[in-house]
């Protein structure tokens, strides 16, 4: 395939759904790296969006690089768990630093992108040498943000649990976020006032599978499937546009991070059932909203409402924010050449929502192409494949990019 994202990267990062955590204790549910990938980053926004209510300036798109690299770090040191890591940089630090420069050899082979490249290494090498205390603000939003996702994860297996295994973990926990109660968003969260029941609903995409009438390998679910969109939204962002504004690689990661927010009040509704009635589709967008007004809005601050708004509202459609004469913003639906040649300034706030359903097609293309060649057949996931693959021609390009040549290349050997 054309361009920087090959198929090694792609599978690679999908190997997040794989991995198990928590696995030394008893879990009623899969808990797997990347939910908890998205988690935090849903957390680190809602943190985030606080300090900036107060004046304070966040390097969102350091944070969204940095949730990659701590992923694809994740899925190398996978059989390490995370307080011996912490101990080998406390005690080793040298040894720690070798064990970065170990991870970031495992991508050099599988990673053509040099600038990107570039960036993990500098994540790596900052990751080995900074000290706490010299965390800038965007830093410590970022390992709060962390700390609280893996504190909520232990707080859900809990009730399973003997009190003697998980009282130890929480009490470290919740002793390690006392260093981020300065901020905003972590005292309201522990406090558990509006922005801890906000993340209680959204973590219902936890639980929610998707896939539903058929087993698979590896088993998703929807707040993991979005952090995936999310960041092949980013690398299909950096194949197909030059020098994208920093507001527009926010927004289309956090409109892939919340496309399908939704869903935490209807639960998934597959295509086909959307698709039973002529009118059904219209029906359903239009309950969707409601219920997010109903049900999520009353739980989302004024800082940042809007915004994730404007994520979810047509999601999958090119568009930016224009003010109009009483003024109130509005979206507007553009081209990919209008955003690149008009609109590609953080004025405008332009998102790729047709590389945002690209990136989500091409993730429900390799849940269901996975499956299968781990012998897994069924007419859901074998009919589901070959209608993403229906729905572009071969000649179809998003953002410039060949999207039947991308699915081709994940099916070839």
């Amino acid at each position: 395939m054309s361009g920087k994202l090959n198929k090694d990267f792609i599978l690679k990062i999908f190997e997040g759904f794989s991995i198990q955590r928590w696995n030394d204790l008893v879990r009623p549910f899969d808990l797997v790296e990347m939910d908890k990938a998205a988690e935090k980053m849903v957390s680190a926004y809602i943190i985030g969006k606080y300090e900036e209510s107060q004046g304070n300036k966040i390097d969102w798109e350091w944070m969204i690089y940095a949730s990659l690299f701590d992923l694809l770090r994740k899925i190398a040191l996978c059989d390490i768990k995370a307080p011996v890591q912490q101990m080998i940089r406390a005690k080793y630090p040298s040894e720690y630093k070798k064990l970065n420069e170990w991870v970031f050899s495992k991508y050099t082979e599988i990673i053509s992108d040099e600038e990107l490249l570039f960036r993990f290494s500098e994540y790596l090498d900052l990751d080995s040498n900074l000290e706490k205390s010299e965390f800038s603000l965007t830093e410590r939003v970022f390992e709060a943000a962390h700390k609280f996702s893996s504190l909520r994860e232990l707080e859900m297996i809990a009730p399973v649990n003997e009190k003697e295994r998980i009282e130890p973990i929480r009490w470290q926990l919740r002793n390690n976020l006392q260093d981020y109660t300065d901020l905003k968003g972590v005292k309201m969260l522990l406090d558990r006032e509006r922005p801890f029941q906000l993340i209680m609903k959204i973590e219902q995409l936890r639980f929610q599978t998707r896939w539903n009438r058929t087993p698979r390998v590896p088993r998703t679910n929807v707040l993991g499937h979005c952090f995936f969109v999310a960041v092949i939204t980013l690398l299909l962002l950096r194949d197909g546009t030059e020098k994208p504004c920093q507001k527009r690689i926010f927004n289309d990661f956090f409109s892939g991070l919340f496309h399908d927010l939704p869903e935490s009040v209807t639960r998934d509704i597959i295509s086909p059932v959307k698709q039973a009635t002529n009118e059904l589709p219209g029906i359903v967008k239009q309950i969707e909203d409601e219920l997010v007004n109903l049900e999520l809005v009353p739980l989302m601050d004024d800082s940042y409402v809007n915004e994730i708004l404007y994520f979810t509202n047509d999601e999958f459609q090119n568009r930016i924010l224009v003010t109009e004469l009483d003024g109130q913003q509005s979206s507007q639906a553009v081209s990919y050449e209008e955003l690149c040649e008009n609109y590609n300034s953080d004025i405008h706030s332009p998102v790729d929502g047709r590389l945002v359903r690209l990136a989500d097609h091409l993730s429900a293309f390799l849940e269901a192409e996975s499956s299968v060649k781990f012998g897994i057949t069924s007419k859901q996931l074998t009919g589901g494949r070959d209608n993403i693959l229906k729905s572009y021609s071969s000649d179809k390009k998003i953002n410039g990019i060949n999207a039947m040549q991308l699915f081709w290349s994940i099916i070839e050997e």
